[in-house]
């Protein structure tokens, strides 16, 4: 599953260095998540550090990326040996 940010966004900032994977970046109006670089944190934190900072909770699940924690994990894997090569 990957998040999604909705239009309540007040462009505070906080979300964008908190992604463990820079999945999160400056929209035309709000900040927006990549969903092929999204895991949800899975393989570095207990739970989404982007809703945990949140102030204004506009971080849900997206409901178009739909994906197990195992896939997450997979996709986890494949962006950390992308990194390295």
């Amino acid at each position: 599953m990957a998040l999604m940010i909705t239009d309540e966004c007040i462009n505070c900032d906080v979300c964008e260095p908190e992604c463990p994977n820079n999945a999160i970046y400056q929209g035309l109006q709000i900040y927006e998540i990549n969903p092929e670089l999204c895991t949800e944190c899975v393989g570095h934190f207990d739970a989404p550090q982007c809703q945990e900072v949140c102030p204004v909770d506009c971080i849900p699940i997206h409901p178009q990326f739909v994906e197990s924690k195992e896939t997450l994990m997979l996709k986890y894997h494949q962006l950390q040996k992308d990194k390295v090569s």
